[in-house]
């Protein structure tokens, strides 16, 4: 009982002392690794930006920094009704600039138009998706030909949280996740081991061809 409400608060975080204690724990926990993210996917001044599953929001503050160009813009999608409008307040200067856009959303349905995003970043996020490959093909769908897909994840971490059931069925096995990837459309795939200071994590990239 007590892994699958874990489970359940963060995959959607709702507004409770569980839900508090879980955004806590994200900020600490996946500052570094977001940060990564952004950096990984090579962020480009007037590139239009998508991350999945925003949280609270630190991807979304880092890439916003080096989106300078009258261009750049940043999109933030989060399944969590509570995650969404909380970041929605807090960065409430990025979204009133139209730097930023803000939809609670199935990663699986977003309200974007076809061939608008040119990067798309997520930490710690696709093993939470029911259907792999529903939630790759729309991530193909939204992506400029030639666009680049960057996701982070403490890998031993997701093996821990799988085995005390926080995460069920095998959608948290980064091969699964790259199939569905292979399967939308997605080319040049591979996972790359890398550090951030002194902590390991996995990096998977993929390609939109189109």
């Amino acid at each position: 009982m007590l892994a699958e409400a874990i489970g359940k608060h963060l995959r959607c975080p709702r507004k409770s002392v569980t839900g508090w204690m879980v955004i806590l724990w994200l900020k600490a926990h996946n500052r570094n690794l977001e940060a990564s993210a952004v950096q990984l996917a090579g962020v480009q001044p007037n590139d239009t930006v998508l991350e999945l599953g925003h949280g609270p929001g630190l991807g979304l503050q880092s890439a916003a920094k080096l989106l300078t160009g009258p261009k750049g813009h940043i999109i933030g999608v989060d399944y969590s009704e509570y995650m969404h409008k909380r970041v929605k307040r807090q960065l409430k200067n990025l979204v009133v600039s139209g730097k930023l856009t803000l939809h609670h959303c199935d990663v699986a349905a977003m309200p974007l138009e076809d061939n608008t995003v040119n990067k798309v970043f997520h930490s710690n996020c696709y093993y939470y998706w029911p259907d792999l490959r529903k939630g790759a093909k729309e991530i193909h769908r939204v992506m400029k030909p030639g666009g680049l897909m960057v996701t982070v994840l403490y890998l031993y971490e997701v093996e821990n949280i799988a085995a005390k059931w926080f995460v069920s069925g095998d959608n948290w096995r980064p091969e699964n996740y790259m199939s569905a990837l292979s399967d939308s459309g997605f080319t040049d795939i591979r996972i790359e081991d890398t550090t951030h200071g002194y902590k390991p994590f996995q990096a998977i990239y993929a390609i939109a061809n189109k």
